[in-house]
């Protein structure tokens, strides 16, 4: 049994969690009648299309400084960073940003904890920077989290 995974593999896997993001802030924007939680949520879903090209940059050669060779194995312990349950289409709004916010904790921590692998440089740089974005998703999701969890009333 194989324990290791290497960089080309835990890049494909990350490549697929950005995938399996955009879809999923498609799919939480069909369910929401407020214009700016679709802006917000068209954002993201865009904002992880970005995420997804420059892995796959990273994944093709194109970064070169501070790259790790694609066969370079990892003891990474993917599980423990994406064994929380998927989104479900029946999932109703308020569970959908709980999921979402989740999600993109545990992507900043995936991010933060592969550019500690790397060594100073354009790579190393690129995932902190990823990891930084997913925080800042993590805000602007719980941001509207609030707005469905605890709506405003007339009184205030």
């Amino acid at each position: 049994m194989k324990s290791l995974l290497n960089i080309k593999e835990i890049l494909d896997f990350a490549i697929l969690k950005e995938i399996d993001a955009q879809k999923a802030y498609t799919d939480i924007c069909g369910k929401t009648e407020s214009q700016p939680a679709r802006e917000a949520l068209q954002a993201l879903a865009l904002q992880e299309k970005q995420h997804q090209d420059m892995l796959e940059n990273y994944r093709s050669g194109l970064l070169i400084q501070g790259a790790l060779r694609m066969e370079h194995p990892c003891d990474f312990h993917i599980a423990e960073h994406f064994a929380k349950t998927g989104h479900s289409a029946g999932m109703d709004l308020k569970d959908a940003f709980l999921f979402a916010a989740d999600r993109e904790k545990d992507s900043y921590e995936f991010y933060l904890r592969l550019a500690h692998l790397h060594a100073r440089g354009e790579v190393r740089d690129l995932l902190e920077r990823l990891a930084s974005q997913e925080l800042e998703h993590k805000a602007t999701i719980e941001a509207l989290l609030t707005e469905v969890a605890f709506p405003q009333t007339d009184g205030g």
